[in-house]
This record gives structure tokens, sequence and C-alpha cells, in this order.
């Protein structure tokens, strides 16, 4: 029940989380990332697909042949590099570039190692020229693509949001390779495709974020209560479900295409692009609310105009903090002053002891004897006594 109502809370915006107010905290889980992204690019590298590199490809149906059997058949026929992979219900072989004859030779050792027709094996041979092409291209459309971003939110905003979003945007870039390296996955033009794709959903995630600061942010001036990082933690604070629910509603379906239909359907090559969109989808949800907003206040708490409206907060805080030490110090000296004036019991019994003369020492007491008889008066009779003569 707790969860619940805590969960509740926070889809109704009753708390509001200091995700501003902990950039540390952030940028060592970011470095963390990039660290070991950087380490797959340098240690496992990239698996380029035969699109960039160059390379022939032969693709068959053999419904019982397994993996080694079709690897195995492959190199017989004289190729070295062999890749397979199942696209479907159809094999992809993939290996070096290869000539005719050797060609010919795989052709005719697969049908005859898993009695497959030769005429039923297709075969592609791709150069290295349009692989460099197609890289060449994707650069090209990459410094493009950054190069609108930095003008657009140059434009609608302000040089400082483009910097950090285009620090997010490389920060995803770069754990999203390096996920992509660790996990051995080849890199096709599909792959590409994802990798552009995630930069516009990264892009949309900022933009609204940026926007609800600007809006937030825009009413401050020196008599203000507020400070930036407060308002915008406000205004990320507000947006933040919104985009926590955009990011689950988009990453669910890539998840079922990447874990469901690669391994019941066999979705083959649509893996590579579903890799890329189901991580620069979490990544860029994550590199947009703890990353580019928290750069973006530390940039703006440099200004002079949001300096001096800090310093005011700070200067009125001080003077709010001796006002309440004086009044305190005041009470307490009339309270002081007060226990002073009035005497206390003590006090009092021993000014009244001062006050009042002591007869004892005034006054001499002596002590009178009677001597001789007693004199008694004489009593009467009792019809006397009862008022009789």
């Amino acid at each position: 029940m707790g969860t619940r109502a805590a969960i509740s809370r926070i889809y109704r915006g009753e708390i509001s989380a200091d995700i501003v107010g902990r950039p540390k905290i952030w940028y060592t889980i970011s470095g963390l990332l990039l660290a070991l992204s950087i380490a797959g690019l340098l240690v496992q590298g990239l698996n380029f697909g035969v699109e960039f590199k160059g390379g022939s490809v032969f693709t068959f149906k053999a419904p019982s042949a397994s993996i080694e059997q079709v690897r195995s058949s492959v190199a017989d026929g004289g190729a070295h590099q062999v890749i397979v992979q199942k696209a479907g219900g159809d094999w992809r072989v993939t290996t070096e570039s290869l000539s005719s004859d050797q060609v010919t030779e795989v052709k005719t050792s697969v049908a005859k190692e898993l009695t497959v027709p030769a005429e039923k094996v297709s075969t592609q041979v791709v150069g290295a020229s349009w692989g460099g092409e197609i890289q060449k291209k994707a650069w090209q459309a990459l410094l493009v693509f950054m190069i609108l971003i930095i003008a657009y939110l140059s434009v609608a905003f302000e040089w400082r949001m483009a910097v950090a979003a285009v620090v997010a945007l490389v920060h995803d870039l770069v754990i999203t390779a390096g996920i992509y390296a660790w996990s051995g996955f080849e890199v096709t033009p599909a792959t590409l495709l994802g990798f552009l794709t995630i930069l516009g959903y990264s892009l949309y995630d900022a933009v609204v974020v940026f926007d609800m600061i600007k809006e937030v942010t825009k009413p401050l001036g020196p008599t203000s209560k507020t400070t930036y990082s407060e308002a915008a933690n406000q205004a990320l604070s507000s947006t933040l479900v919104r985009s926590l629910n955009t990011s689950l509603v988009a990453i669910l379906p890539v998840g079922a295409i990447l874990f469901i239909g690669t391994t019941l359907f066999g979705a083959g090559t649509l893996k590579d692009l579903s890799l890329a969109l189901f991580v620069g989808m979490i990544v860029g949800t994550y590199s947009s609310i703890c990353v580019a907003t928290p750069l973006l206040v530390q940039f703006k708490e440099r200004e002079p105009k949001f300096k001096q409206i800090r310093e005011n907060i700070a200067r009125r805080e001080q003077s709010t903090k001796r006002a309440a030490k004086a009044k305190v110090r005041a009470g307490a000296g009339a309270s002081a002053a007060s226990a002073e004036d009035v005497p206390s019991d003590d006090d009092a019994g021993e000014r009244a002891d001062q006050d009042v003369p002591d007869v004892r020492s005034t006054v001499t007491v002596r002590k009178v004897v009677q001597s001789g008889s007693r004199q008694q008066p004489k009593r009467g009779s009792r019809q006397q006594r009862r008022g009789g003569k």
C-alpha cells in the first residue's frame, strides 16, 4: 500500500525529486557508462556488416541443418571468415570477398553437405567501395543533423541549451555504440537508421524539458524568492511523468521486436535496428533529464542575472536569521530582567527578617517567682453562683 501511494503521488506531481541539485551523482553514472562503452569500442570493436567492409553473402533454406553444419559446409568450400545468421526460415552466411570461382565452390559444398540444390543458393557480392560510400553518407547525415540541431535550439531557445542538448546526444551515441560493441551485433544500414532515430527521440525529450524550463524561469527577477536551479527543478518535476510515460510507451514495442521477434520469429536484421532503438531510447530519456538539464542549470547559474538573484536570496535569508536571533536575545534579556525585579520567596523572607526588628533583643524578660500563700477568690455558695441571694 505504501509503494502504491508513493507511485500515485509521483504521478500526481506531489513528490518533487531534486534532480538538478545532485549533478555529481548523474555525472558519475554517465562517466562510468561512457568508460565502459569506450572500453567496448577499443577492446571489442564494432562488428561491421558486409555492407560496410565488403564480402560475399549466401542465402539458402536448410530447415534441418544446424548453425555448425552450415558454417562447416561454407568453410569447406574455401571461405575463411564465416558469419552465420538465421533470418526467418533462411540461412544468411557472410564471408570475405570471394572470386566467382570461389563462390561456385562454396555453392557446390553447401549443396553437397546440406542437400540443397545449387540453384537455390543465392549469392550477393558487395564491394568494399560501396561500404565506404555508405559510411561517408552516414557521417555526412550525422554532421548535418548536428548542425541543424544547434541552429534550431540557438534560435528557438539559446546557445546554452543547444550545447547541453548536443552533449546529451553525443553521450547517447557513445553509450549505444559501446553496448553494440559488447553485444557483438552486426552493424548494418538498419543500425544507422536506428542511431539517427534515437538522436531525434533524445532531442524531442530535451526540447520538451527545455521549453518548460524556459517558461518557468522567464518571470525570475532581482526580487524573486526562487533561484534558477529551484525553478528548473520544478519545471523538470512537472514534465518528469510525461517523459517517463512517453518513453515507456515507445520502448515496449521495440522491446517486443528485440526480445520476442528475434527469439520466436527470427526477425533477422530487425534485431540490429531494435537494439539501437531500445538502448538509445532508454539512454536518451536518462540523458535529457539527468545530463542535459543539470548541465544547462550550471551554465545559467553563471550568468550575472541569476547569480545576483541567488545572492539576494542568500542576503535576505541572512537578514531573517539575524533578526530572529536578535529577537530571541531580546526575549531572553527581558526574561532575565523580570526575574531580577521580582523577588523570590527566599529573598522576600530575608528582606522581611531585615525589616522587622528582633523583639527579643529589645525587651527584657524577667522571671517572677511568687512567695507566700496563694490568694484565691472565694467562690461563694452554689445558689449564689446560680444568681440567687
